[in-house]
């Protein structure tokens, strides 16, 4: 049974999630309310900018004692009432069905990706000889959205995890692209990355989608800077202008509504994937939100209908049964887009009605990749649910 109260609480016979105001003085103890009193295997907090930061971890370290907090900033929430601003986002996940261990990523600017590989598998393994009465599992990433870091961090956790299916989200600022953080315990960084394992009794299905349809417009980046994710040139071009022109934009008019709207991808097999375009520099640069290289085709993609798409992909995850909770990481290209095409109200609606909880993010992780302009996430079910192996149609 579902239970959804003013205050944004979701109360679930499995999973429960619960929300309150950014700017409640006490909202670690709102919120512990609001989950119940466990005990948890680990608290998930995604944390609005608005929200007080300097106290905020410290606080919740002394609410939710001897539980794994995890967490970071974001560029919006999703919560019980589905798109939301200004609010404290929490998911619990319960020890009577979950079992977590925590891999803390510290500084990304040092990162040792062999190192990195190898703890994760002793960490994976011991789970797996700890809990072999578990027999579902994923891995939960948060990361700094501004650390330009994800694509190697990506790679590099993947290698460790095997065929233990990943997931996750990069923190973020609103629209602001100023300061980002994840949280770990009672302390938030910058540069730096949490992981959770997860095995738990209850069936998952991880799940990457997107409603993007690609064009027959390319171009080729020709002059880039990889380590700064920016595009100088596109076709022997300005950036900015060559990517207008192709868009049919003025390029004094560029914004994150225009990004958005106009995404750009790079095939990948038989997909493609979003390079998204973060912002517009002065001098006509193009920054993008994920790893980008000279040399690289990128195609011009156009929306399709992100309302009968989401609708679609949400009902999938309901069958054969509805999922106790579905955890999500939902690009903050797509609220834009929801936004300029105003139907934002109909977006959060159905993920109001799904019970979608998470936040909007500076891009997500799927499996090995970084990617950008996706809803990524898992649908969590309730033990015994028999899932098919392919979501329907």
């Amino acid at each position: 049974m579902r239970i959804f109260g003013g205050s944004g609480v979701v109360r679930d016979a499995i999973v429960p999630s619960a929300s309150t105001a950014a700017n409640d003085p006490n909202a670690a103890e709102t919120l512990s309310r609001q989950l119940g009193p466990g005990p948890f295997s680990l608290i998930m907090l995604f944390l609005s900018p608005a929200a007080d930061l300097e106290r905020l971890p410290a606080e919740a370290a002394r609410v939710f004692v001897d539980v794994p907090i995890v967490g970071c900033t974001t560029a919006g929430e999703i919560s019980g009432a589905g798109y939301d601003e200004g609010t404290v986002v929490a998911l619990a996940l319960p020890s009577e069905f979950f079992r977590v261990d925590t891999v803390t990523i510290p500084d990304l600017m040092r990162l040792d990706p062999p190192a990195l590989a190898a703890a994760v598998v002793r960490k994976r393994v011991a789970m797996a000889r700890q809990y072999p009465e578990l027999a579902h599992e994923f891995a939960l990433l948060l990361v700094d959205g501004l650390s330009q870091k994800e694509d190697e961090l990506t790679s590099a956790l993947a290698a460790g995890l095997g065929a233990m299916p990943m997931l996750g989200g990069s923190a973020g600022d609103g629209t602001r692209y100023a300061r980002t953080f994840v949280l770990d315990g009672g302390r938030l960084s910058r540069n730096a990355a949490v992981l959770a394992l997860v095995r738990t009794e209850c069936p998952v299905r991880v799940f990457n989608f997107d409603h993007l349809m690609p064009t027959e417009r390319r171009m080729v980046v020709t002059e880039a800077d990889p380590r700064r994710r920016v595009v100088r040139q596109i076709n022997a071009e300005p950036a900015a202008h060559e990517y207008a022109r192709l868009v049919g934009k003025d390029p004094q008019q560029l914004s994150p509504f225009t990004f958005a709207a106009h995404p750009v991808a790079v095939r990948m097999g038989t997909r493609h994937h979003v390079r998204a375009i973060r912002q517009v520099m002065d001098n006509g640069d193009l920054v993008f939100f994920s790893a980008i290289d000279e040399g690289v085709v990128l195609t011009i993609t156009e929306p399709a209908d992100m309302v009968g798409q989401l609708k679609r992909e949400l009902a999938g995850l309901c069958m054969p049964e509805r999922p106790t909770a579905i955890l999500a990481f939902d690009c903050i290209l797509r609220r834009l887009e929801a936004e300029e095409k105003q139907v934002i109200g109909r977006v959060s609606g159905l993920l109001r009605r799904h019970g979608v909880v998470g936040f909007s993010t500076y891009g997500e992780q799927f499996g090995p990749m970084h990617v950008n302009q996706t809803m990524t996430g898992v649908a969590i079910y309730p033990p015994g649910t028999v899932l098919p192996e392919k979501v329907p149609e």
